[in-house]
């Protein structure tokens, strides 16, 4: 019996050393849903014959030690030795799924065994709800950030300008959707001090960098009162303002005065031309006389006796003088010659007299009344 004995202890310490020379690793893994679990399993004996890959004590893949890795059904398991250490296999799951979750265990058959854990974990999303807040300093913001679709349940956390709030000042509220999903609800209440951001971040273990959702908080009071740079740019601003007007006042005037003398100059010239068309008329247009049925412009015109007006004005009196000018059947007439006629119909006068001279040197009688 002591020999038995012995030879069983003896069996079982080499049994332990066996054993502690294999190690599987990690032992604990979490990822992800759509990522890919990898495991680590060594052993420095090299007498094993198979190693099986388990998983929640389902066999999924085969490796002999000398033939390799036997086919697998799965196309998202495979394993591989490890080209930095020969002897560990590396096994490989990919595009993993809530199921997938459980125990992995690698055995050497008859040898020795090693389990680990595997997490899979879903990423939801998080939003802050409405737009940016404009409030007055001194007044609160209620803010509502919702973070849904995650498992397990999220931690959820804001911070304002980039500094963490305290649990203490929020709210948080959880709910479980029926594909073991979870939604995440927080309000958060900001007094206005200054304008900032607002942020609400979720994660979860597997994240490496939470999802954040933020807003921006502007205060009124503190672009009034304490923005130093927006008192400048106003005060430019106005500055310009006022040239501009100030410009666009002087251009107005110059118009406004061009314009002006503009219907002044046309006006004159209106007039200088309808003193001028009269000045070609006859006596009795420009004495203001009437028409005369009578007359005939067989002899001389108007402008005859406007030239003999004119000379001899030169020697009497402008204001009142007859002449007596006797016709061809013997009698005499008398004409009488306004007190003043313009300078204008004189010279035009004196104009038509001398061509019409020219042209004819018979006086026939004519009457202005």
């Amino acid at each position: 019996m002591g020999i038995l004995s012995l030879l069983a202890f003896l069996l079982s310490c080499m049994i332990q050393e066996v054993g502690a020379e294999m190690k599987l690793s990690p032992e604990e893994l979490t990822v992800l849903r759509g990522e890919e679990a990898q495991f680590t399993c060594s052993t420095s004996n090299i007498q094993w014959a198979v190693m099986t890959w388990q998983l929640n004590q389902i066999p999924i893949l085969t490796i002999h030690n000398e033939t390799g890795v036997l086919p697998v059904a799965n196309p998202d398991v495979s394993a591989k030795e490890s080209p930095d250490s020969p002897g560990d296999w590396v096994f490989s799951l990919k595009n993993t799924e809530r199921q997938h979750q459980g125990e992995v265990t690698c055995n050497l058959q008859d040898i020795d065994r090693r389990t680990a854990s595997l997490s899979v974990q879903e990423k939801g999303n998080v939003k802050v709800f409405g737009d940016n807040k404009l409030v007055l300093k001194g007044e609160s913001a209620l803010f509502e950030c919702q973070a849904a679709g995650w498992y397990p349940e999220p931690s959820l956390h804001w911070r304002v300008d980039d500094k963490p709030v305290s649990q203490g000042e929020y709210n948080i509220s959880s709910e479980e959707s029926g594909k073991d999903l979870f939604t995440v609800t927080s309000f958060h209440s900001v007094m206005a001090a200054k304008s900032s951001h607002v942020v609400c971040l979720a994660s979860v273990s597997a994240l490496t960098r939470p999802l954040n959702s933020s807003v921006r908080l502007t205060v009124v009071a503190e672009v009034v009162q304490d923005g130093d740079d927006c008192t400048v740019l106003l005060a430019v601003t106005a500055l310009l303002a006022a040239l501009l007007l100030l410009l666009l006042l002087c251009i107005a005037a110059v118009l406004c005065y061009r314009q002006r003398r503009q219907a002044k100059s046309s006006t004159q010239e209106a007039i200088w031309f309808s003193q001028s068309g009269s000045g070609g008329g006859s006596v009795a247009e420009a004495t203001g006389g009437q028409f005369n049925p009578g007359y005939t412009s067989e002899g001389p015109t108007d402008a005859v006796y406007n030239e003999l007006f004119i000379e001899a004005g030169r020697t009497m009196d402008f204001a009142t003088f007859t002449k007596v000018l006797k016709g061809e059947d013997g009698h005499f007439e008398a004409f009488k010659v306004p007190d003043v006629v313009s300078s204008s119909s004189w010279s035009e006068s004196q104009t038509q007299a001398s061509l019409s001279e020219e042209s004819s040197n018979n006086v026939r009688r004519i009457t202005t009344v």
